[in-house]
């Protein structure tokens, strides 16, 4: 609320002034200004403990300090599960004279649908009554939800989300329908990412896992997939397991079950956005789909391929996303309404892929494929115990 109040006024006085030209090149500045009365806050919201979301949070930081807003910090390399360790030595060890990660203020829902709501309505009261928080980041489709609607108007800052759209959190790529909220929209990510999985392989059928409900279904760009099966004539083959309002171990347990029944009946798989599909869970999940030499695609990212998927987008892109999302922020702390920002991005051309899990599935990787890949892994990295 003081930001965009000061953005407000801020304006006021250029047009009063006749410098609005200079007013609004400020607003779009993505440096650190020469002086601040005082930190900015930061908080950050999320559904529930997914690898993605850490990932784009470090990078998010990593950005930060690409444009000066943080002071050089070495980041842990490691994917911690506990999200709330990891904001919470975040908060404890980044040191800026512009901005501050507020050590209480994160908040997870941990997938629990009772959970989400009590959650969101501490975080938003706390927005309007404490007024401590001045931009929140919020990782996740149920996060970005619980935080695009009228009952607050702190910045607001939504990534890793697989459709925002579509979804409805915001109104359109150009529009995001609130003043006070900015999601990054990827248009036509997954359609593409289903096009070169099936230009790479050519396969004939193509698995996925989803949870039967709107959101099991956006998380698993299951629209996106089913577009592509009818332009490129390959067959979809489905299978449901639960995501929301389960333990992990749940979630994990039918991820397997399905992979188990539909190893043996596709030659591809698109592994997506499931809680159950985690890298934890996924050298069980892959068992079955080496032994009926099943390819795969990693909707996350290359850190699934490091760890056993065929195929994926590099790893390199998440610093591009971390860095988009720095820049946005930046321009917030500027005074930049978060409406009025540009919410279109597109992910460099950038492939990973293992050649480990090329040979284990006898596929011959072309040479055009291979000079594309960014992230070449020549081995299976399991994660510890």
């Amino acid at each position: 609320m003081r930001i965009l109040k000061k953005m407000v006024m801020g304006l006021l006085i250029s047009c009063l002034l006749g410098t609005g030209a200079g007013a609004w090149a400020g607003l779009n500045s993505v440096e650190p200004p020469q002086s601040v009365d005082r930190k900015s806050r930061i908080g950050y919201l999320e559904g529930g403990e997914f690898p993605d979301y850490q990932v784009i949070l470090l990078t998010t930081v990593k950005g930060l300090i690409e444009l000066g807003w943080i002071e050089p910090l070495e980041l842990p390399d490691k994917y911690e599960p506990n999200h709330q360790s990891m904001w919470e030595w975040l908060a404890d060890n980044i040191r800026s004279d512009y901005l501050e990660f507020v050590r209480d203020a994160y908040y997870s829902s941990g997938f629990q649908a009772d959970k989400r709501d009590q959650t969101r309505k501490e975080l938003i009261d706390r927005l309007n009554s404490e007024n401590d928080v001045d931009l929140i980041l919020a990782m996740g489709t149920w996060a970005g939800l619980d935080l695009a609607n009228n009952m607050h108007s702190t910045p607001t800052v939504v990534g890793s989300t697989s459709d925002p759209v579509g979804s409805g959190i915001v109104k359109s790529p150009e529009d995001s329908g609130f003043d006070h909220l900015h999601a990054k929209v990827e248009p036509d990510r997954y359609l593409r990412q289903v096009r070169l999985f099936h230009d790479i392989i050519g396969f004939r059928s193509m698995g996925l896992v989803f949870e039967d409900s709107a959101e099991g279904r956006t998380f698993a760009a299951v629209e996106d997939a089913e577009h592509v099966s009818r332009e490129r004539g390959f067959e979809l083959k489905t299978c449901f397991a639960r995501n929301n309002d389960v333990t992990l171990e749940q979630a994990s347990s039918e991820a397997l079950e399905c992979y188990r029944k539909l190893a043996p009946q596709v030659d591809a798989l698109y592994i997506t956005m499931h809680r159950g599909e985690n890298l934890g869970n996924l050298p069980k999940l892959l068992e079955p789909l080496f032994k009926h030499e099943v390819a795969t695609f990693a909707m996350p990212g290359s850190e699934f391929v490091r760890h056993g998927a065929l195929l994926s987008i590099a790893h390199a892109g998440f610093s591009y996303v971390g860095l988009f999302h720095a820049q946005t922020v930046a321009r917030i702390l500027n005074g930049a309404t978060p409406r009025s920002l540009e919410q279109r991005w597109v992910a460099p051309p950038k492939i990973a892929i293992n050649l480990k899990s090329s040979e284990m599935l006898g596929f011959n990787p072309p040479f055009d494929v291979l000079a594309a890949a960014d992230d070449i892994f020549e081995d299976i990295s399991h994660v510890p115990e």
